[in-house]
């Protein structure tokens, strides 16, 4: 479903590409952008082509965050921007809150900045590349609004002392440092930065897509629980994993030595 401001290509193997390019606005989450790739996670989400979802831009910016533009107007309404503000920043929440609740890996591939809500959108990716100029901020302290959303994302990724100094300061932070801080998984040469990405969405891609889904769902439904929750309610979701017929094809392929292909999976 490509829009005005998306662009949705997907490979033969099942790498769902969606490309932000609404360079004008940098990339802005926009009420119509929010909405467009919201679509477009939930349409690959049931896919069953789709077997891993990869979010990129064109431009120097992967996203600035919302439209302070948009926000400005919204101000012109009767009551001063209230309703506007609200639906913006539940759809804000809706968009995240699918990434993470999408049965398919999802990968940001970030080149340029990532403000804002941009920096939260790649928070809420499973995982993230970025090329080695790319930097990271959520500077809305600067600008009298503070990132309360983007910090649901970026404290459940990074540990609080960090994610505190860049809500608190708003300060930028380059490719390297949001690697050490768990921020994105590795940062690599610019002119690799697709490649990369697309290499680590073709291994991926080629792993059983069912049992991604329950590893995925199992991952961030255990990460809530204290300990022995948590392993009491993996060793359920294992013990169904292993009567599965993924699991028995792949051991029987492990044990015999034969190659394993989940193209029909």
């Amino acid at each position: 479903m490509d829009s005005e401001i998306l662009q949705i290509t997907t490979t033969a193997s099942g790498v769902c590409r969606v490309t932000l390019n609404d360079q004008k606005r940098r990339n802005a989450l926009s009420t119509s952008m929010l909405s467009d790739l919201t679509g477009v996670i939930q349409t690959a989400s049931g896919d069953h082509a789709v077997r891993v979802i990869v979010i990129a831009a064109k431009g120097p910016a992967f996203s600035a965050g919302h439209d302070l533009k948009e926000i400005r107007a919204a101000r012109d309404t009767d009551d001063k921007g209230r309703d506007a503000f609200t639906h913006m920043l539940t759809a804000c929440a809706s968009l995240m809150q699918s990434i993470v609740n999408a049965p398919k890996p999802v990968i940001a591939e970030i080149a340029g900045v990532a403000t804002a809500a941009g920096c939260q959108l790649v928070a809420s990716c499973d995982l993230a590349i970025a090329g080695e100029d790319a930097r990271f901020a959520t500077p809305g302290v600067n600008i009298g609004l503070f990132c309360s959303t983007p910090m649901v994302a970026l404290s459940r990724n990074i540990n609080n002392k960090q994610a505190l100094e860049m809500l608190l300061t708003g300060d930028m932070i380059d490719a390297r440092k949001a690697v050490d801080i768990g921020l994105v998984n590795r940062a690599v040469p610019n002119d690799q930065l697709t490649q990369c990405t697309m290499d680590l969405a073709e291994k991926i891609a080629a792993k059983s897509s069912k049992v991604l889904a329950i590893g995925k769902s199992a991952f961030y439904k255990q990460r809530e629980m204290d300990l022995a929750s948590a392993y009491e309610y993996t060793s359920k979701v294992m013990a169904e994993n292993m009567l599965n017929a993924q699991a028995e094809k792949g051991i029987n392929a492990f044990l015999d030595k034969e190659k394993m292909d989940w193209s029909d999976d």
